[in-house]
């Protein structure tokens, strides 16, 4: 068999099997009500790849829009190169003058460095396993495990608290509420009997693709000096990826 028939027939088992990665991008916003009013807008772009015909995130950025002049106010930028489930992340609230950094520093480290509202820089090194998600990467996480939301089932986990330089047990389980008629519908809430007392559960809501419908919990953006708002975001999708987003 000549060269030029090989390759061809190669490039014809990969476009068939779609054993190939084709760079694809995810495009969805997001609105943010506290209390029915709209506080701010969120304009997410995530570029990625269809690799064997499922979405594979590899950088993410959000910009934070105020509804009303659309003048964005806070930045988040998410690098999946080291797991879909723990990106390095840099988040940025400028009216506060507060950032937050987290970084993989090795192979079993996270490296955290965040400039408080006061102008003090905290820094943390954190320990972690496989079982530990950080910020956007439970979106994937959500979705790596399609067939437990689906089928009902909980998931235990470890999520980052950056400012707190510490990972939590918490569990995914399915929920129900009427303040979403989402398909799929979970809650993520901590474990520990403690913990359960001091952090409120947040609601996830699913389509039947997989992409994220709403969010109802506690924001990540400051309502003042004092906290942070609790929001319901309810999510559009402007540009799908070529591919599916659930295993």
């Amino acid at each position: 068999m000549k060269a030029h028939q090989s390759l061809s027939m190669a490039a014809a088992w990969l476009l068939a099997t779609g054993a190939y990665a084709a760079e694809s991008a995810f495009q969805f916003v997001g609105k943010a009500s506290d209390s029915g009013s709209l506080v701010y807008e969120e304009h997410h772009t995530v570029a990625g790849t269809c690799h064997r015909g499922i979405w594979q995130p590899d950088t993410h950025s959000v910009d934070y829009r105020e509804p009303d002049t659309g003048r964005t106010f806070a930045t988040k930028q998410l690098d999946y190169q080291h797991s879909p489930l723990r990106p390095a992340m840099t988040f940025q609230q400028r009216a506060f003058d507060e950032s937050l950094i987290v970084k993989q520093a090795d192979d079993d480290t996270l490296a955290i460095r965040w400039q408080t509202r006061s102008g003090k820089t905290e820094a943390f090194n954190v320990s972690f396993n496989d079982s530990v998600v950080v910020d956007a990467g439970f979106d994937n996480f959500v979705r790596r495990n399609w067939d437990a939301v689906v089928s009902g089932r909980s998931v235990n986990f470890r999520f980052l608290g950056p400012t707190r330089g510490e990972h939590y047990g918490f569990v995914m389980e399915e929920a129900s509420t009427n303040r979403t008629d989402a398909a799929h519908i979970v809650r993520i809430r901590p474990s520990g009997m403690i913990a359960r007392f001091l952090v409120d559960p947040i609601i996830l809501g699913y389509n039947e693709s997989g992409a994220l419908t709403d969010y109802i919990g506690l924001s990540n953006i400051r309502k003042s000096e004092d906290g942070n708002y609790t929001v319901h975001i309810r999510y559009n999708v402007i540009r799908q990826p070529d591919c599916k987003l659930t295993p």
